[in-house]
């Protein structure tokens, strides 16, 4: 068995209340190296082709990473992977928190779920398998209390076991809204492309881990040393101490200045009501600590307490920048507590507040343009929040909202004007100005992704002009190749200015204790990459869906902006190139 690995799968089938323990072998272990490398090999295994996402043929993976529960930074986490409801394609979402730990502790390296239960259900899985549960005293209640009662009604008590860790939906998984989220450690969520929704497909409620597993490293105590170094050197790093500092919410100021933030539905790259909700004055008018995941010393989460408003006393961990854009900026909401009232509500439900937020803010236009007869306006936070209920609950105009943008737009002719990529809302990095973020969105597998590449990030540090095109391609494949092999170990993204190449290169050595370089990890993640986008083809998205919506070719933003047909053809022409796919954007070795 490969150090960093348990050799070990559990498949779960839900329908029949049945489960196996099958071996892992090395040489998939060594290609795939785990998390998202193993999973997409799952489901390119056992997925049939063209499956409908609510199929019982449609499994639903989790999979921790070779570093999980170890000593390295970053490596509390998780992922969730299947096919999308939402895009109809690819999908992989990851979470943080204490919970991942529990998870990797019942000593698999990937949890396989397939079938659909009679009635509500919950799991209990740890190191001999997997235990069932009757759920339906929890359907219907939201995620807080879900992942409360779950640990105390389904946890398997057993000497030496550890603490166990639950993962929940809310009611909008229940009701099949094709963007719900898995929440777990109250405010953590596997968020985008509809994980949730299809483990309400599968009438689970709740799956709780928890184990005295943990994975044998090839060099324990070297990679305990090399984590102490590894923290005395980078604990004043300016980028941790920014995150430490403010969190995400430092981007609401970064991004406003750079005239990229998204506002009033992708029609502004600014807004004049930004300073009301920055991070700086978030910080300055609320009770905010630092919170942490296990094995992290950058603290980004935001505990915080409101001080003041309508919302006074509310406690969350959050609003982070994405649902800041999301209510403050595409739904001009000014307010910070009436945002991190909308990021409490959707967390309840169980909603992916980017995908909420767009739906809000294109409601808002719908309506503005009479496409719609609904009582809803910009900076409306009491119509936003009564929305997002509708929609979760599946009733009246939430029912038309429930099944994405694609649908909506539809249903309310504004195709032309609707925002996505592959049915996924772009997150708030505005690519008609940072153009490398527009191809970012344009070749994402799940939809309009800022996180398979995090390419902003070397736009606003100069590393490349944001405005350019030529080169562009190449510095994002190497963003996108990188982080692969995150995914692959299952890393937090914010460690991506402190692991670079040869970090991850003693990484994998000191888990595995495979002696890969950076060429050989690269060949790791462009395969990885291959099989990704082997899935997607498989799935019936083409080529021809790697563009940007129409509104950002043809319509300038107030300063200026825009990015042309051409520019954005010419990038993703030499992105097929750099990764080695035909002219037609499908790989040589189709998988």
């Amino acid at each position: 068995m490969m150090f960093g690995s348990y050799g070990r799968i559990l498949v779960v089938d839900v329908k029949d209340r049945s489960f196996e323990i099958e071996a892992l072998s090395d040489e998939v272990s060594e290609k795939c190296i785990g998390g998202k490398g193993l999973a997409t090999r799952l489901l390119l295994d056992r997925n049939p082709p063209e499956v409908s996402p609510f199929s019982e043929e449609n499994h639903l993976i989790f999979a921790t990473g070779p570093v999980c529960q170890g000593p390295l930074w970053g490596g509390s986490r998780y992922g969730v992977f299947t096919k999308s409801p939402l895009t109809g394609g690819y999908s992989e979402s990851y979470s943080g928190g204490k919970v991942p730990e529990a998870i990797d502790s019942a000593g698999f390296d990937a949890v396989v779920i397939r079938g659909i239960a009679k009635a509500p259900t919950a799991l209990s899985i740890h190191p001999e398998g997997c235990e069932f549960f009757d759920a339906s005293d929890l359907w219907g209640a939201d995620t807080y209390r879900s992942e409360e009662e779950a640990r105390k009604l389904f946890a398997v008590v057993k000497e030496g076991f550890g603490k166990p860790g639950a993962v929940v939906i809310g009611p909008a998984g229940e009701n099949l809204v094709r963007f719900a989220v898995i929440e777990n450690d109250l405010w953590r969520s596997a968020g985008r492309t509809g994980v949730g929704t299809v483990m309400g497909a599968k009438k689970l409620k709740a799956i709780v881990f928890q184990g005295d597993r943990k994975r044998s490293l090839a060099d324990p105590k070297e990679a305990a040393a090399y984590a102490k170094a590894f923290s005395k050197r980078n604990l004043e790093h300016p980028g941790v101490k920014a995150y430490r500092s403010l969190g995400t919410t430092m981007m609401v100021t970064v991004m406003n200045r750079a005239q990229a933030f998204p506002a009033k539905y992708w029609s502004q790259g600014t807004c004049e009501h930004w300073e009301k909700i920055s991070g700086e004055r978030f910080h300055r008018e609320h009770e905010i600590k630092p919170n942490a995941c296990l094995k992290c010393f950058m603290a980004c989460g935001r505990k915080a307490t409101l001080m003041s408003g309508r919302h006074k006393g509310l406690v969350i961990e959050g609003p982070e920048y994405e649902t800041i854009y999301a209510f403050g900026g595409l739904c001009m909401i000014d307010d910070m507590g009436e945002i991190a009232f909308l990021n409490d509500l959707c967390d309840r439900l169980g909603m992916d507040t980017i995908t909420a937020g767009n739906l809000c803010a294109f409601t808002i236009e719908a309506a503005r343009q009479k496409k719609v007869d609904y009582p809803i306006k910009y900076g409306d936070a009491s119509g936003v929040a009564t929305l997002l209920t509708l929609i979760a609950e599946r009733k009246g105009i939430g029912d038309v909202l429930a099944e994405g943008i694609v649908n909506a737009a539809k249903a309310w002719d504004l195709e032309e004007f609707a925002v996505h990529v592959k049915g996924m809302e772009p997150a708030g990095y505005e690519p008609r100005v940072l153009k490398g973020m527009g191809l970012a969105y344009a070749t994402s597998d799940r939809g309009a992704c800022h996180l398979r590449t995090t390419f902003y990030k070397a736009e606003l540090a100069g590393l490349i002009a944001p405005d350019a095109i030529q080169g562009k391609a190449e510095m994002l494949i190497d963003y996108e190749d990188r982080l692969n092999i995150f995914d692959s170990l299952i890393l937090c993204r914010f460690y991506r200015d402190i692991y670079p190449w040869e970090e991850l290169e003693k990484i994998v050595t000191l888990t595995t204790g495979k002696h890969l370089s950076t060429r050989d990890l690269r060949e790791k993640a462009a395969f990885i990459a291959d099989m990704t986008r082997s899935f997607n083809l498989r799935e019936g998205l083409k080529p021809d869906r790697d563009r940007l919506p129409r509104r950002f070719c043809r319509e300038a933003l107030p300063s200026g902006h825009t990015i042309t047909e051409k520019e954005l053809a010419t990038m993703v022409k030499e992105y097929y190139g750099f990764r080695g796919w035909d002219e037609g954007g499908v790989p040589k070795r189709l998988l």
